[in-house]
């Protein structure tokens, strides 16, 4: 089965080698999907920040974007880019690397976002 054709995925983290390798990981069971990351800060230091966020949301190729994050100033800064965006964002409060894994090989699989959803519940962070 084909990729998923409608939905990308985004991930988010503070350390550009955090994303390099869960990129890596995740190219092995879905090197079709479309895949941007936004690791660090825009300046290349340890963070998030949205303008290097919402550079890798228009970067990628979709409208339809499930993004995963590692930790709490990365979500504030997801929803700071939310209103800055055309693109629909889907943000996953969850295990990052299994759930961002676990999303990569199901849409690689032509699943759609909808059916996964159910799928990423039992990783869900408490709030």
């Amino acid at each position: 089965m084909a990729a998923n054709e409608k939905t990308g995925m985004v991930l988010v983290s503070h350390v550009p080698e955090i994303v390099a390798g869960i990129s890596k990981l995740i190219r092995q069971v879905a090197p079709d999907i479309a895949l941007t990351t936004a690791g660090g800060t825009s300046d290349g230091d340890i963070g998030t920040d949205a303008t290097h966020i919402l550079k890798a949301i228009d970067e990628n190729a979709k409208d339809d974007l499930m993004v995963f994050y590692d930790l709490g100033s990365a979500k504030m800064n997801l929803d700071l880019v939310k209103d800055m965006t055309d693109k629909t964002l889907y943000r996953y409060d969850v295990a990052f690397i299994e759930g961002a894994y676990t999303a990569a090989a199901l849409l690689q699989a032509g699943v759609k976002r909808e059916d996964i959803e159910p799928q990423l519940q039992p990783m869900h962070l408490d709030k």
